[in-house]
């Protein structure tokens, strides 16, 4: 039976919020047939399979489908290897590889922008034009909507719906933020969600960096689904 860690990525600095990731690091337990099946039995956005540790590859899946890469898997990933003793230089999806450092509790990854899942990145007004959006019709594609909090100060208000991945509304998307940062060219601190945290900012060769805060939940074994 694998050993599940359930974490909250880019809780704000109250430790609230965040994002809820599962994570084996057993991934070789769960069969890959078996992985989005566990991946939608969870409900969370996204869950992690830890394939290899000490050579940081992952693989990483929604309720519906996998993704080559994702902000808040990887930099959970990231967290809890650290915090348990062993951390990696860097992480690897089937996207590429993803440097990762830490400093002052803040855990941070290094991607290329266009591995992001494709997004509508629309601007509103306003914060309040963002709060109140409603979910998205049916057929509609993935949405992240934002609005300046403070422009000066590079605060964003955003949320992020992503249908194409079975997500309603994700609490806190690091890819999207990331390419958020690369497109305005500037770091940013950006609340998502109910009260999530994410901070990024553009690195070198096109790449942009997502790092916050993250939290323990728990740590359970996880019966696996039968064989259809």
């Amino acid at each position: 039976m694998p050993e599940l860690h359930v974490l909250r990525v880019f809780v704000n600095e109250d430790g609230e919020w965040g994002n809820p990731l599962g994570v084996f690091l057993e991934g070789s337990a769960v069969p890959e047939s078996a992985r989005e099946r566990v991946a939608a039995e969870l409900g969370f956005s996204e869950t992690v399979f830890v394939d290899d540790p000490l050579q940081g590859e992952i693989r990483i899946h929604t309720p519906a489908v996998e993704l080559p890469f994702a902000g808040h898997p990887t930099v959970g990933t990231a967290w809890l290897l650290g915090r348990l003793g062993r951390p990696v230089e860097a992480l690897k999806p089937p996207a590429g590889e993803v440097p990762v450092r830490s400093g002052d509790g803040i855990w941070w990854i290094d991607a290329r922008p266009e591995w992001a899942p494709p997004f509508e990145y629309r601007q509103l007004a306003t914060p309040a034009e963002v709060r109140a959006l409603a979910a998205l019709p049916a057929g509609a594609g993935n949405l992240y909507a934002w609005a300046w909090i403070d422009e000066a100060a590079g605060t964003v208000r955003a949320r992020s719906f992503v249908p194409d991945a079975g997500v309603a509304e994700d609490e806190a998307t690091g890819s999207a933020a990331l390419v958020l940062s690369a497109r305005l060219g500037r770091p940013l601190a950006v609340h998502q969600g109910h009260g999530s945290l994410l901070l990024t900012r553009p690195t070198a060769n096109g790449r942009a960096e997502v790092g916050g805060h993250v939290h323990l939940d728990e740590v359970r074994d996880w019966p696996l689904p039968p064989a259809p």
